[in-house]
This record gives structure tokens, C-alpha cells and sequence, in this order.
């Protein structure tokens, strides 16, 4: 449910990252539109309906496109349909806000949405989704469903977070020559913006913004929510609650603790020398390892 939840609401941040890039070219290309339907894992299903990456046709296919099953309302629907089936599991509170969240998403996606109102519905999507977040921190029991709610938010806003910055390597950039130039720096910010991190990072940095920098603070900096030493954090001390409720310690938890090492571990110059892109598909590949895991240690795939 609350993987589902997390994902409508990343996706939505993905494709405003795309927009805002968009924007800052004057060219008409549409490289852009086709970086965020790849880096969003969609390509093949995309291509099999729409035979160009024009604004409206990747707007609406990631927004509202029930075929797509990680569009916003698909993973809305599918967000719903697993709380009212767990619905004696959650408080009031937060089957209510899912349940408006459905409501108000539905209305708003029932038409095709325009470049015009994007940002109207961007909004609406991540106001809704904070909400629900919300009623779970202020009305649920701390227990097993509290900590596999939280899992799931922070499994799925890694791979975000890491496909986000890994959008920086495919299409940011017309070419290598651009590297560091202000043209660099102006998307670096728009990537800040995509996880609303730029008041945090001014606040810690000042106006001394570079790639390197954005880059440090949105791995591994365990200050930032979203940043995936942080989220990795979080993922093995909600597998560390599991094993204290469950008193099993199971193979995702090793995975886990791993994973949040070697983030914190890895010093962003090391990354950068090695490969950003690099560095950015390895931890994807071990956050679907460990996703898979832990459906198999605690038995959700049936």
C-alpha cells in the first residue's frame, strides 16, 4: 500500500524534474519527455501505444493512464484497493485520507491533463499523498504494520531518489562539453527541486551550489529525508523493529544493513571517480534485490 502510495507521489516529482529541464530548452526537443518516460522504467509499454515522446502523450501515460501500471492513478487505485482489504489494520484516519486521496485524484485526472495545469496537478498530487503520510505518523501504533509501512515508503522513495539523480546522466545535458557550466548548474537545481530539497541544501551550503555538492547532499547526506543514505538508514532500523517483533532475523536484514554501509560508507569523490551512473544502477539492482527479499522472507507474494 504505502510502496504504491510513494510511488504516485515520485513519479509525480520525476515528471516535474523533466518539465522544469524542459523548460530551460529552447530547441523543442523532446529528449527530455523520453529521459522521464526511461528513467520512470516505462519505455517498452510507452512505445507499444504512443509512436512519439510529445509533453501531452508522456504527461498523461505517467498521470492517468490505467494501462500503465505505475501512473499516478493506477498506483492510487492499487494503493486504495490494498487498504480497504487491510482496512481493520489501519486507524480511521488513514484509510480516510487514502480514500480522499483516491477521490480527489480521480476528479483531477478524469481529463487529460495540459502542460498549463501540470503544475496544479503536480501539486495536488504530492498535498495528497503528504496527507495520508500524516494520519499514519500521527494515529497509528507503532508496531509490525506501522514499520512495514514505513519500508515500503522508504524502499520506493530510494529508488527514486536514485533514478532521479541517474536522469542527470542520460539527457540533462546536450553534451560532455556542458559538464560545469551554468547551463549544469541550473539543472543540478532543478533536480534539488524534484525532492524538495532546495531550501534544506541553501540552508546547509549557502549559495556555493555544485553538481558534486547536490550530488553529496541527495546520496548521503543523513540529514535529507529523501537522500538515499538516509532512506537506506531507515529501511534496515524498520528490518531491525521486525526482528525484534518477530524475533527472526531474516536475509533481507544482512541485505539491508549492507546496502546502508556502503553508502555510508563511500565518500562522493570515490563516487565520482568511479561513475555517478555507475554507482547509481548498482544500488538500484541491490534495492530491487532486497525489494524481492523481502517479499520472500515475510511471505507477500503469496
Amino acid at each position: 500500500m504505502f510502496r504504491y502510495l510513494e510511488r504516485a507521489e515520485n513519479t509525480a516529482r520525476l515528471l516535474e524534474a523533466g518539465w522544469h529541464i524542459a523548460l530551460t530548452h529552447s530547441d523543442g526537443s523532446t529528449n527530455e519527455w523520453e529521459s522521464i518516460v526511461r528513467t520512470a522504467g516505462q519505455t517498452v509499454a510507452f512505445e507499444a501505444k504512443h509512436e512519439e515522446y510529445s509533453p501531452q502523450s508522456v504527461i498523461n501515460f505517467l498521470l492517468r493512464d490505467l494501462e500503465n501500471p505505475s501512473s499516478v492513478m493506477a498506483s492510487v487505485e492499487l494503493a486504495r484497493s490494498n487498504a480497504r482489504e487491510v482496512r481493520t489494520a489501519l486507524s480511521g484516519e488513514v484509510w480516510e485520507a487514502t480514500n480522499e486521496c483516491w477521490m480527489a485524484l480521480k476528479k483531477a485526472l478524469a481529463r487529460p491533463v495540459s502542460e498549463r495545469n501540470l503544475h496544479e496537478t503536480l501539486a495536488l498530487i504530492r498535498n495528497r499523498a503528504s496527507v495520508v503520510r500524516g494520519a499514519l505518523h500521527g494515529t497509528m501504533l507503532r508496531n509490525d504494520i506501522f514499520s512495514f509501512a514505513r519500508l515500503g515508503t522508504f524502499i520506493e522513495r530510494s529508488d527514486s531518489t536514485a533514478r532521479i539523480l541517474d536522469v542527470k546522466y542520460y539527457v540533462l545535458l546536450p553534451s560532455a562539453a556542458f559538464v560545469g557550466s551554468s547551463m549544469d548548474n541550473v539543472q543540478w537545481e532543478v533536480i534539488l527541486r524534484s525532492v524538495s530539497a532546495e531550501r534544506s541544501f541553501s540552508w546547509l551550503h549557502g549559495g556555493a551550489a555544485s553538481p558534486q555538492k547536490i550530488a553529496e547532499f541527495l546520496i548521503l547526506d543523513e540529514r535529507m529525508p529523501r537522500s538515499l543514505a538516509f532512506c537506506s538508514m531507515k529501511v534496515a532500523q524498520y528490518l531491525r523493529h521486525l526482528e525484534n517483533d518477530y524475533q527472526v532475523r531474516h536475509e533481507s536484514q544482512v541485505i539491508a544493513k549492507c546496502i546502508a554501509e556502503r553508502v555510508q560508507d563511500t565518500a562522493i569523490d570515490t563516487i565520482f571517480q568511479q561513475g555517478l551512473h555507475e554507482f547509481l544502477g548498482d544500488f538500484l539492482l541491490e534495492t530491487v534485490r532486497l525489494a524481492n527479499q523481502i517479499e520472500k522472507d515475510f511471505r507477500f507474494n503469496g
